[in-house]
């Protein structure tokens, strides 16, 4: 899939746990571990937000294009 999604790694550098990050949110932790994991389709704009919120990132910290290699 070319668009990795970054959320561990935003969590990791704001030392927030999964748990606590999908609370701020307002999602469940499975559905953070379904983004964080690459396994969902799609995001709607405003989780998007509240995610960059709670981190104080861009969204382009949580989400990178990456060429597929053919």
């Amino acid at each position: 899939m070319p668009i990795v999604v970054r959320i561990d790694v935003e969590l990791a550098r704001q030392k927030m746990s999964v748990g606590e990050f999908a609370e701020r949110v307002g999602l469940t932790p499975a559905n953070v571990a379904v983004l964080k994991n690459g396994r969902g389709k799609a995001v709607r704009f405003s989780t998007l937000e509240a995610m960059c919120r709670v981190l104080n990132c861009q969204p382009g910290d949580l989400l990178e294009f990456v060429e597929d290699e053919r």
